[in-house]
């Protein structure tokens, strides 16, 4: 186990929490606030946990501290992004450690040379997400500069019955057909230009910038499902609307109300609210079929729509 961490580290684990404050200067308190920011519970004391590596890094964070370049808040701005960057690293290595031990391969693969490809496409991955997600928050910024809620259409595409079958399925044949669901989502939602927000196992929560778009992605989910011979049917639930973008989540009534909006969809639907549908109003390419309105628990009564490609286009 020893051996396989300071292979992946890059270096032997040496240094106490009491070195590195010595070595790096960094103060023990604010030390301690970056390791838990990263998701790790502080080492106890005289316990050999940190490498060069990571008094290396402590060496550059502190060179941002003293830089104050961030302003008045450069500490909670620093402590923010470890944060950041420590849970969805944990994901990330949850992720492709079980890609690993699930194609039956050790992780002794994960040598230096493995390591040495898969770094540039990370830093590249993250560079190119960084500009997509830059871009997107100038755009919602209003004229003196704070982050405003703009309007989106919002889906989610649900499973249907994953209750029941995660009961009649064990573990492996249940992640298999996650898996499969939740790639077969992020591909459609990838090729149509719009951005997967977050998935929830039996759940994908996406976002496109036109209403068009959005129903292309949830049509094409649902269709690109049926097809599949171990994924069970999707509901999607849509909603037109202003969402607020926040540590790369999106929140407001607006997602809300396209979370209720697929307790209402049949399998193989697609349901959506009234303001998506004002905006596919006069698109020959969409059929819109008013349904019974009803009663929405924190909604109110909304005025929900069947909406399906046309017939003629």
């Amino acid at each position: 186990m020893r051996e396989l961490e300071e292979l992946l580290l890059g270096g032997e684990l040496k240094f106490t929490r009491a070195d590195a404050v010595r070595e790096t200067g960094v103060p023990a308190e604010f030390t301690e606030r970056l390791w838990r920011s990263f998701g790790f519970a502080s080492p106890g004391d005289g316990v050999p946990a940190f490498t060069e590596g990571d008094l290396s890094a402590l060496r550059r964070i502190k060179g941002l501290l003293e830089r104050n370049s961030l302003g008045d808040r450069t500490e909670e701005l620093v402590l923010g992004q470890a944060r950041a960057f420590g849970q969805t690293m944990a994901r990330l290595a949850e992720w492709q450690s079980g890609l690993l031990t699930g194609a039956g391969l050790d992780l002794s693969v994960l040598n230096e040379q493995f390591l040495g490809h898969l770094e540039p496409l990370l830093l590249h991955a993250w560079r190119r997400q960084l500009a997509a997600a830059g871009a997107r928050a100038l755009a919602s910024m209003s004229e003196d500069g704070e982050l405003t809620a703009r309007p989106v259409a919002v889906g989610f595409a649900d499973m249907v019955s994953f209750t029941a079958m995660s009961k009649e399925l064990n573990e492996l044949e249940l992640g298999r057909i996650v898996e499969r669901f939740e790639t077969t989502a992020a591909d459609i939602v990838a090729a149509h230009g719009a951005r997967l927000i977050k998935t929830l196992g039996d759940e994908v929560l996406y976002a496109a910038d036109s209403a068009a778009t959005g129903v292309e992605v949830g049509i094409d989910i649902s269709e690109a499902v049926q097809r599949e011979t171990e994924v069970p049917d999707v509901r999607v639930g849509m909603a037109y609307g202003p969402v607020l973008p926040l540590m790369g989540d999106i929140f407001g009534t607006t997602v809300n109300l396209a979370s209720r909006l697929t307790s209402i969809a049949r399998p193989g639907t697609l349901v959506a609210d009234e303001g998506l549908a004002k905006e596919l109003q006069g698109d020959s390419s969409y059929e819109l079929v008013r349904i019974v309105r009803r009663p929405v628990r924190g909604l109110g009564i909304i005025q929900p729509y069947v909406v399906r490609r046309s017939t003629s286009r």
